[in-house]
């Protein structure tokens, strides 16, 4: 019997796509990225702006740019940050590949549920 989300390539995808939905399950990360979505910005407007400590502020930082979202540059003692748009489509893309590998393996399970038939 096949089950959803089997398989070396589908296990794959899974992880891929948990690990970018765990990045993103952060409020305040999600506040960094709309606000980057206007233009660069320095750390200390991103700071001030989401209203959380500094610190914390540069901990969402550094995970958002080790998983390419952003990217960052030094002019003096200013960090810049901006949006990295070829990563956020690589994400879109991960996320439209997870869900069309489901897509084929709930056909080959055949379960049928409403949600699985609005997908298919």
């Amino acid at each position: 019997m096949n089950t959803c989300c089997s398989g070396k390539k589908a296990e794959q995808e899974l992880k891929s796509t948990v690990d970018f939905l765990k990045l993103l399950a952060e409020e305040n990360r999600l506040k960094i990225i709309c606000l980057l979505a206007q233009g660069e910005l320095c750390v200390c407007d991103i700071w001030n702006s989401v209203n959380i400590p500094q610190n914390l502020t540069s901990h969402h930082l550094k995970a958002l740019k080790e998983y390419g979202l952003i990217s960052s540059r030094k002019e003096g003692l200013n960090v810049f940050y901006s949006l990295n748009t070829d990563s956020l489509h690589g994400c879109k893309k991960l996320l439209d590949e997870f869900l069309s590998a489901q897509k084929k393996a709930c056909r080959s399970c055949k379960i049928q549920t409403p949600k699985t038939k609005d997908l298919l």
